[in-house]
């Protein structure tokens, strides 16, 4: 967050100075008043205004840059948009061939995203924003194929009366699978091992 202190002949001057200092609007910074001043006597022992300005973090604007450094790194072509609400930062990768950003699995997809998070919250004394990242609408048919993966080994785990152990999942996919079957009056999931070989287990009831 950048923060600099700006005088003016009033507490309105000081912050109108500001912002043309920064060369930002309005809703960009927050400002506290450090010393209001005073217009003196005859002209004699007048003192400026003093403020403190602090510069918003542009999380939006940070995890772009981060993310077209890293594609272009990647020689990658891909249009970004990102959106913010309830201080989540929804990023949509659009290009050609995502196959290399998805990764096996999603790892490297999964990757990208926590390392952006990481660079956009790094330093920040304001709220946490968490970043989901997605490209090819990859993370939506994931979750259906997951859901589909739980329902089908729960139902062989209730025929077989067999304990059933699946591949390892990142902590998102495996909650994906235990949330599917939260429900289920036959089959109880919980995980086990460590991480990255973490996975999920379905056990008759």
């Amino acid at each position: 967050m950048k923060i600099v202190e700006v005088t003016g002949k009033t507490v309105k001057d000081a912050y109108q100075n500001a912002l043309i200092q920064l060369n930002v609007t309005e809703n960009k910074v927050t400002y506290e008043v450090i010393d209001e001043g005073s217009k003196g006597f005859l002209g004699i022992g007048c003192k400026p205004a003093k403020i403190k300005v602090m510069v918003k973090k542009d999380y939006i604007s940070e995890a772009r840059q981060f993310l077209q450094s890293i594609l272009e790194s990647m020689k990658i072509d891909a249009n970004i948009k990102v959106e913010e609400k309830d201080n989540v930062l929804n990023i949509e990768l659009e290009g050609e061939d995502m196959g290399i950003v998805i990764g096996y699995r999603g790892e490297t997809l999964d990757s990208l995203q926590y390392l952006t998070s990481l660079v956009i919250n790094k330093g920040s004394n304001d709220e946490y924003k968490r970043v989901i990242l997605d490209t090819s609408n990859y993370r939506k048919k994931r979750e259906e194929s997951l859901r589909h993966l739980a329902y089908k080994t729960a139902k062989k785990v209730a025929r077989t009366k067999t304990t059933i152990k699946l591949e390892p999942m990142n902590p998102y996919e495996r909650r994906i699978i235990h949330s599917a079957l939260q429900n289920d009056r036959f089959v109880k999931t919980y995980s086990e091992g460590n991480e990255p070989h973490r996975r999920v287990v379905l056990e008759l009831k």
